[in-house]
């Protein structure tokens, strides 16, 4: 109950939290609202927001509701941001957990790993990916959570580096626990938090790689993205700007959600912070 009296403290995370629900809400209600595939044509191409009650926010140029490309895109963009964010988030904790509990090569060794993934940009190396293994949904969502973990890998590593030799552990070591045991059941639900908190970050950064994606035509066609929509008013930018726009302010206000959760998350969680 403390941690939800913090978090509830900061005016910028209750707004973070609602928009995100409302994001959260847009996506269970994609089938109810828009029960037909949202990639059937719909009406005429390129019909102006609120110009026609069927089509509240317009057409794209293929005559596709944009309406429901943007509800059912938003379960899209959570769930890439949410898969890719635990894959990330798994391998940097595993690979910065045995880094900084066994130190010495070990620690050596994966962390010129670390600074092997982290020598080329994010989406340079996604693109290679996307390039080598295909663009279907599961690939960009792997691939994402692939090029995404060495930060969470450096922070996990950090803390471990801080933990690993505290009264806890000692005493962990002194009852005959296992190195296992001690990784994964003592330090680490210690190590947790400010993981946690980055995790946030790491769906932020997914959900504009895969809209980065998209708009170059190389994430994957057969699913309403808001990346796809953006991408498909490139060609019309000039003059139906909307097209582009609706999808884009989409992925703003649900980067913006997560970015503000997680900045609650951490001011919640920040010890310094609990005593003012």
């Amino acid at each position: 109950m403390d941690l939800v009296k913090l978090y509830f403290r900061s005016p910028s995370a209750v707004i973070g939290l609602v928009l995100l629900i409302l994001v959260l809400a847009m996506a269970a209600s994609a089938d109810y609202l828009y029960p037909r595939d949202p990639l059937a044509l719909a009406g005429r191409p390129l019909i102006w927001p609120f110009s026609n009650p069927r089509f509240l926010l317009g057409t794209d140029n293929s005559g596709r509701d944009i309406a429901a490309q943007i509800f059912h895109g938003a379960r899209i963009s959570l769930l890439i941001g949410g898969v890719a964010t635990v894959i990330s988030v798994m391998i940097g904790i595993t690979i910065g957990a045995l880094a900084g509990y066994y130190g010495s090569w070990v620690d050596t060794a994966l962390m010129r790993v670390t600074e092997a993934f982290q020598t080329l940009p994010n989406f340079l190396l996604l693109l290679v990916l996307v390039a080598v293994f295909g663009s279907t949904i599961t690939t960009v969502t792997v691939a994402i959570g692939i090029v995404s973990w060495p930060a969470s890998a450096r922070l996990t590593r950090a803390e471990f580096l801080s933990l690993r030799n505290r009264e806890f552990v000692q005493a962990g070591r002194t009852l005959g626990l296992r190195d296992m045991r001690l990784i994964f059941g003592e330090i680490l639900p210690n190590a947790l938090p400010p993981v946690i908190v980055y995790a946030s970050v790491v769906m932020a950064i997914a959900i504009l790689l895969e809209s980065a994606l998209a708009f170059l035509k190389l994430s994957d066609p057969n699913v309403a993205s808001w990346g796809n929509l953006i991408g498909a008013g490139r060609d019309v930018l000039r003059v139906q700007w909307y097209v582009s726009a609706i999808p884009g302010i989409a992925i703003l206000v649900t980067v913006l959600a997560v970015s503000l959760v997680g900045q609650g998350l951490n001011d919640a969680l920040n010890p310094r912070l609990k005593s003012r």
